[in-house]
């Protein structure tokens, strides 16, 4: 038994996964926004399940949130990262406002929910960190600038985090996700249209996704189980692309940098001193 903590467990992916695990037997503690959010499984599952009221965008209440979470506990073996939600819109189609949520809720929310579990998984002697990205983390579509600051962020964020805390016991899996068949799209945040990004990529965009002509190729449930599998091994990947669309988009823009990186070798090289 392996018990979790799974911030966004009222619907989508984390709801999924949750259900998964309780029912092979592990312990969940599952955050949420509505305390009644899950009041099926507690029925179901009792006290395998514990309930957390946590809002992401409120981040002065995410440590004392994982505090319960691990009061509760008493050990948690792997912290699941996985809240958040989409902004969609061309960047001057986007408020203040939304910009200051999306960037609050996906990245400083992720980075200062896993601050807060460090020190519990160090004392403890170590424990495994799964942060929910997207493929968004490594490519980038017009009109999810501000989604995709949020996704490249917290990867940089946690390539530098997992070195500070190997010597702990303390690892990170990310997991990559391409378009997926769940609430995402329910829950996304529509900027309002400016008429002068109509013809540009962006409006295209905008037209292909509201149409319904955007493919989404993902399964949730596939998504979860290999998520679930990664997180269960020795030593897992630190990322798991998941979904065709993920891992050729992915592969596709790697192999534009490279080659973009290789024609840009001479001028590098060439900006080093002389004298070292």
């Amino acid at each position: 038994m392996k018990t979790w903590l799974i911030t966004g467990a009222s619907s989508g992916l984390g709801r999924l996964m949750s259900e998964k695990l309780l029912a092979r037997g592990d312990r969940v503690v599952a955050t949420v926004r509505r305390e009644a959010a899950l009041d099926d499984m507690r029925t179901q599952y009792g006290d395998r399940l514990q309930v957390v009221v946590l809002d992401l965008s409120m981040t002065s209440t995410i440590r004392p949130a994982v505090d319960a979470a691990f009061a509760q506990a008493g050990r948690i073996d792997i912290v699941v990262s996985n809240a958040a939600y989409g902004l969609f819109g061309a960047a001057e189609e986007l408020s203040d406002g939304q910009l200051d949520r999306q960037l609050t809720t996906n990245l400083m929310g992720s980075i200062q929910l896993i601050r807060a579990a460090i020190p519990f998984l160090r004392q403890q002697g170590g424990g495994r960190i799964v942060q929910v990205s997207s493929e968004g983390g490594q490519i980038a579509y017009p009109n999810f600038s501000l989604y995709h600051a949020s996704k490249w962020g917290i990867e940089g964020f946690v390539e530098a985090v997992r070195q500070e805390v190997a010597a702990f016991g303390i690892d990170f899996l990310l997991v990559e996700p391409g378009p997926t068949a769940t609430q995402f799209g329910a829950g996304l945040d529509v900027a309002d249209a400016l008429p002068e990004y109509r013809d540009t990529a962006a409006g295209k965009m905008r037209e292909a996704l509201l149409s319904g002509e955007f493919v989404i190729k993902g399964d949730a449930e596939k998504c979860v189980t290999a998520m679930i599998t990664a997180a269960d091994a020795d030593s897992p990947p630190l990322r798991l692309p998941l979904g065709s669309a993920a891992y050729d988009n992915i592969e596709a823009a790697l192999n534009v940098r490279l080659e973009a990186l290789y024609a840009m070798k001479a001028v590098a090289y060439s900006a080093d001193r002389n004298d070292v």
